[in-house]
């Protein structure tokens, strides 16, 4: 299984998907098509949590000023569904692994990932 969850209009997310090979993954635009709950559970699968998904960056957690709410994790998971801003992107899913967000230790681990591929 190779899949990658992006946002077109996201710079950033233009940017890795060009420096990792991305030709055999399957990839989902999340704003033309939002996130299922099963898709969002084969995430979770891997991720162990929602909280891992969720982008605390978006600028609609600030908005509904989400950071001084006790979110649980079914919160989390009721907010990645209504809202494809709130997941964190990309995430890249290889074999059994998980690689979320734009980190340079997330985007190198993942190019190690698909370069032993």
């Amino acid at each position: 299984m190779k899949k990658v969850y992006f946002l077109q209009t996201c710079d950033t997310c233009r940017k890795i998907l060009k420096e990792i090979d991305t030709e055999n993954f399957e990839k989902i635009e999340i704003k033309t098509n939002p996130i299922t709950v099963n898709q969002l559970e084969e995430m979770y699968s891997l991720a162990g949590s929602y909280e891992a998904l969720f982008n605390k960056r978006a600028k609609l957690y600030r908005e509904l000023d989400l950071k001084n709410k006790e979110l649980t994790e079914l919160d989390y998971k009721k907010y990645i569904l209504q809202e494809y801003t709130f997941l964190k992107r990309p995430v890249f899913m290889v074999d059994n692994a998980i690689f979320i967000g734009n980190s340079k230790k997330t985007i190198d681990d993942i190019k190690e990932k698909t370069l032993r591929q």
